[in-house]
C-alpha cells in the first residue's frame, strides 16, 4: 500500500482514493481550447499510480504525447459527506505538491470519440508526489507560488489565487458527490504552461514554502 509521507515526522497516511480536479486555472483551460466550467471538473486516479519525488516517471509505450501538470495536493484527514465549506477546509490535514501527467494525445482521442480519460489519467507513475506538511505546522495563504522546471526551463508558474474553485470549494463539492476519507487526496488542478515530456527529461516542481518534487522521465 502507497502512504504519504509527513516532513520531518515518522507519521504516515495509507493512500485512499486520489480525486483530481480538471481545468481550475482559467488560462490552462484556455489553452487547451476548453471552456471554463462552472463547478469543479472531477476524475479519479487509482494509487497504484503514485511514485514519490526521486523517483523515475516510466513513458508509456503506448503514447507519443505525455505532458506535465503541476499541482498542489491536498491530504484529507477524516471522513466527510455533503459538507459545507467551513467543514471541508476543517478535513483538510495537510498539503504536498504532484505531477498529474497526462498522456495528451490519448486524452484528445478519447474525447473526440465521447469516451472517459481514464487511460490518459491512471496509468503507472502517472501521479507523482513529495512529502507532505500538516496544516497544523503551515497556514496556506494562496499568495504561495508554484512552479515547474523542465531541464532547468520553467514551463509553469503561477500563484495559487488564480485556482478558479479554492482548496475548501473543491472538497466541498467533491464530498456532494462522494465520501471522503482520512488518507484520500485531492489534486486541484493545473495552471497553464503545460508540454510534452521526452525521455531524458528531468522535472522540477516547488509549491512555494511547503514542497518540492523531483523525477526524471525514462
Amino acid at each position: 500500500m502507497k502512504k504519504i509521507k509527513i516532513k520531518n515526522s515518522s507519521q504516515e497516511f495509507p493512500i485512499g482514493k486520489i480525486v483530481c480536479v480538471g481545468r481550475n486555472y482559467a488560462e490552462h483551460a484556455k489553452e487547451l481550447g476548453n471552456v471554463v466550467p462552472e463547478k469543479p471538473l472531477i476524475f479519479i486516479k487509482p494509487s497504484s499510480a503514485v511514485i514519490y519525488s526521486g523517483e523515475e516517471i516510466v513513458y508509456p509505450d503506448f503514447s507519443n504525447e505525455m505532458h506535465h501538470e503541476v499541482e498542489l495536493v491536498l491530504l484529507i484527514g477524516k471522513t466527510i459527506k455533503n459538507v459545507d465549506e467551513k467543514s471541508a477546509e476543517d478535513a483538510i490535514i495537510g498539503y504536498g505538491v504532484g505531477l498529474d501527467m497526462t498522456l495528451r494525445d490519448i486524452q484528445s482521442d478519447l474525447k473526440k470519440k465521447g469516451h472517459p480519460w481514464t487511460i490518459a489519467k491512471c496509468f503507472d507513475n502517472s501521479a507523482v508526489l513529495s512529502d507532505f506538511i500538516l496544516k497544523e505546522n503551515y497556514k496556506l495563504t494562496m499568495n504561495e507560488e508554484i512552479s515547474l522546471l523542465v531541464n532547468g526551463s520553467t514551463k509553469q508558474k503561477e500563484k495559487l489565487n488564480k485556482m478558479i474553485f479554492s482548496p475548501s470549494q473543491i472538497v466541498e463539492y467533491i464530498s456532494s458527490l462522494m465520501t471522503l476519507e482520512k488518507g484520500d487526496l485531492v489534486f486541484t488542478g493545473t495552471p497553464a504552461g503545460v508540454g510534452k515530456v521526452e525521455k531524458g527529461d528531468g522535472l522540477f516542481g516547488e509549491l512555494e514554502g511547503i514542497a518540492e518534487i523531483k523525477v526524471s522521465v525514462k
